[in-house]
């Protein structure tokens, strides 16, 4: 018999270095945080069986919405996430049936911690359980597995094809792959991931709200991947990472500085994985400030918000800072050693679990 009730947790993630690699081949270093978005899952029944309407309900926001399965047509904000969800898992084959969602979550939205990513992700995980073993779905009865890199692709597709922001899958492996003191080197031409110690012993990693959102399909994230496409097509590769230093500074204005960060930023990545390979904190510093200065000053997504949350973390003491999620506004994340205190209004992050099924 197919669970009556499901419930489950995907974290928001922060991204150490590597940001615009995830859609260029690139390399990331991310890790997925405390903090979250947890959907609660419950079966309805009509008269005849089970239902065939979704109503969801987004507690923090005090708002809800309904649809059918079979039509759940467009919709705009949190309900575009939802629909898109429950739309291509049933192009997915995933059996599905009618469910009351009560949506909850503690990851600031539009402040690069991807919020976005933690509601597809538990969206996911709660509606594939509650459909597990069903009978009315399923003649064999077996549990339908969810192999983790596909519930990515798939949330992106909702992301591309629901919501109109065209991320790639950064947000989603991490928050699916996530797990204490650990940061994963993924490399985006292979979906090869590689879990990297994340020892802090004493230093922390701070977020700042900059106090601008930001929002992918309606900031200029969509036009740097446009202009990152036709780089790619000049330089006849598919990736930018397939790039050589030679050929990408004979590109023209300004499809050079986005290729020079991409292949800048992948550099970054592999020298920090060395530093944390050998606990050399200070160094991840120093590549923090470089990573913010190329997405500043290359790939030109900065905003005087975020220069200014920059500036502060730097005077306080931090030993290295920078921008994270896509630009134009969000967080702000800081490095500081043991001795040195963060500022009272940041928020500590630590590496901690990936998406996971909670007790109902």
């Amino acid at each position: 018999m197919a669970p009556e009730r499901s419930c489950a947790f995907a974290p928001g993630r922060v991204n150490l270095i590597g940001e615009h690699t995830d859609y260029n081949g690139g390399l990331a270093l991310p890790f997925a945080i405390a903090q979250g978005v947890t959907v609660r899952a419950e079966t309805t029944r009509g008269d005849s069986g089970l239902a065939e309407t979704i109503e969801a309900h987004a507690r923090d926001l005090e708002e809800s919405d309904e649809f059918t399965l079979a039509e759940p047509g467009p919709a705009d904000g949190w309900r575009a996430f939802v629909r898109g969800v429950v739309a291509e898992l049933g192009r997915a084959g995933y059996p599905l049936c009618g469910a009351r969602l009560e949506i909850s979550g503690d990851v600031p939205q539009g402040s690069g911690l991807s919020s976005s990513a933690a509601l597809e992700v538990a969206l996911c995980l709660a509606l594939a359980e509650l459909g597990s073993e069903s009978s009315e779905g399923r003649e064999d009865g077996r549990h339908v597995a969810l192999d983790r890199r596909d519930i990515a692709r798939l949330c992106a597709r909702v992301e591309n094809e629901w919501v109109g922001a065209h991320t790639g899958l950064l947000d989603q492996l991490a928050s699916l792959f996530g797990a204490p003191d650990t940061a994963l080197r993924i490399d985006f031409a292979t979906l090869e991931i590689e879990p990297v110690p994340l020892v802090l012993d004493g230093w922390r990693l701070v977020i700042l709200d900059s106090g601008e959102r930001h929002a992918h399909a309606s900031s200029g994230y969509n036009e740097r991947r446009d202009e990152c496409a036709r780089a790619c097509a000049l330089l006849g590769v598919d990736s930018l990472s397939e790039g050589s230093a030679h050929a990408v500074a004979q590109l023209p204005e300004p499809l050079r500085l986005r290729a020079e960060h991409v292949l800048g930023e992948n550099r970054r990545v592999r020298e920090a994985v060395a530093a944390l390979r050998t606990e050399d904190l200070a160094t991840i510093g120093v590549l923090l400030d470089a990573s913010h200065e190329s997405l500043r000053d290359l790939f030109e997504i900065s905003t005087q918000a975020v220069e200014a949350a920059v500036a502060r973390l730097r005077c306080a003491g931090a030993a290295g800072a920078r921008m994270v999620g896509g630009g134009f506004g969000g967080s702000i994340l800081g490095l500081f050693a043991p001795d040195v205190p963060p500022p009272p209004d940041t928020l500590e992050v630590r590496p901690g679990p990936g998406a996971h099924l909670l007790e109902t």
